[in-house]
């Protein structure tokens, strides 16, 4: 991964990306520290040192949200419009029919989440301000709240267009990149906290030793998951193209075992969140009761959150993976699977593979994602958030990104990345 990044900077295109990447993320770092006005940081600060489900949104607004910044809702607005975009095109036959109208519906899908987005963080933004002046954090009249919510809407706009242009000019996903930075600029502080704790007494030094160990068996298990896949074997047939043959080669088709990545991961965390968020409107047992059944350790959270890892990881790998394109392109270049007849046989048979990689892995994002934030509770560890969803979601983006990397200087015939794959050193001749 190093060498790559080394080797990235030495191609000028590449480590412009890289360097516009990595300025786009300090300008949503200064974003996160900028206040907004009228809210007591204090009070503030003291209600985040209790934990709990305000450690877990905070974690996604990458501290923002402890701060009360104009960032403070992070890209949560944008993920719920996602979510609600997609889910409306399987069963909106004119929105499905747009996204497959090229790069216009592209257009036309993309402009609709971003007023998706100013529509969520707006609710978000009422909502989070409202349970603030309900806890006496926050001592503005109606009339200030309103303009606090505006610009807390008005800051979820700018993330989002930070996480687009990110996309379209840098290196790896916009959004998810700023989801990682905000998870990744918290490791120091955690980890001095944690020293402090251990040299002071106050934390045991085998508890210490026995989380180590959960999170690097976690990191392990990410990169597995993310990194494993079943390769269907492709036989293709020998042809005559003017006086010579071509074909007669094997190959394979690589299917990831988790090929929605930290998706399910993202959306369901997002979605769970919601309630949680509109509950801060209202006061009364209802709310109270509403706020404590969507707090992350309780189990109907929990149960809800297995539950929904394992549908958007279904659903977005039916959205990105399309057997019927694999299995036309293989048609169309001589192609087939041993023992599998071409067309429609091939599609039902790379479907079937695929949902049963596709529960497994799903299975797998699930156990990784809980099973981490169940021990850590258990065992008291209390000191910063750990979890399994922010480690996949840290490695699962770290390994995206270098993949997008080596892609990028595989395509430009790099020759030290070919050096390393076992090419030939110099520039590929083609």
């Amino acid at each position: 991964m190093i060498d790559s990044f080394r080797d990235a900077f030495r191609l000028p295109d590449l480590k412009r990306r890289i360097l516009f990447t990595l300025a786009a993320l300090f300008i949503y770092r200064v974003g996160s520290h900028v206040p907004t006005p009228g809210v007591d940081a204090a009070a503030l600060g003291k209600l985040f040192e209790q934990g709990g489900v305000l450690g877990f949104l905070d974690l996604f607004a990458g501290g923002a949200l402890s701060r009360f910044s104009i960032f403070a809702l992070g890209v949560t607005p944008y993920i719920n419009a996602s979510i609600v975009i997609q889910l409306l095109a399987v069963v909106m036959p004119s929105l499905e029919k747009m996204q497959k109208e090229g790069e216009e519906g592209r257009k036309k899908v993309v402009q609709y989440t971003r007023y998706g987005t100013i529509v969520f963080a707006l609710i978000q933004a009422v909502g989070m301000t409202g349970w603030l002046r309900n806890l006496g954090i926050y001592t503005g009249s109606w009339l200030d709240l309103m303009l606090v919510a505006v610009t807390l809407t008005t800051g979820a706009v700018a993330v989002m267009w930070i996480g687009e242009i990110m996309s379209d000019h840098g290196i790896g996903n916009g959004i998810s990149l700023l989801i990682f930075a905000g998870i990744v600029v918290r490791v120091p502080e955690a980890i001095i906290r944690t020293l402090s704790l251990v040299r002071l007494g106050e934390m045991n030094i085998l508890v210490l030793l026995i989380a180590v160990a959960i999170m690097v068996a976690v990191v392990a298990g990410c990169v597995m998951l993310q990194e494993g896949q079943r390769r269907l074997p492709v036989q293709y047939a020998k042809r005559m193209v003017g006086n010579k043959m071509y074909g007669g080669q094997s190959s394979f088709i690589p299917l990831r075992v988790n090929t929605a990545g930290v998706i399910p991961i993202i959306f369901a965390s997002s979605i769970l969140l919601f309630p949680y968020t509109i509950a801060g409107l209202f006061q009364g047992q209802m709310a109270q009761a509403v706020q404590k059944a969507f707090s992350p350790s309780s189990p109907v959270y929990m149960t809800l959150y297995l539950a929904m890892i394992i549908f958007f990881s279904y659903f977005y790998t039916a959205v990105v993976f399309k057997p019927e394109d694999i299995s036309d392109n293989m048609k169309k270049n001589g192609g087939f699977i041993l023992g599998i007849r071409p067309g429609r046989p091939t599609t039902d048979y790379i479907e079937k593979v695929m949902g049963r990689i596709t529960l497994g892995g799903a299975v797998a994002l699930a156990i990784i994602a809980v099973v981490p934030t169940m021990l850590t509770g258990l065992m008291n560890i209390n000191t910063f958030y750990f979890g399994g969803t922010a480690v996949i979601i840290v490695v699962g983006v770290a390994l995206d990104t270098v993949h997008e990397v080596e892609g990028q200087l595989l395509m430009r015939h790099y020759e030290g990345i070919l050096k390393r794959r076992g090419g030939k050193s110099g520039l590929l001749k083609l």
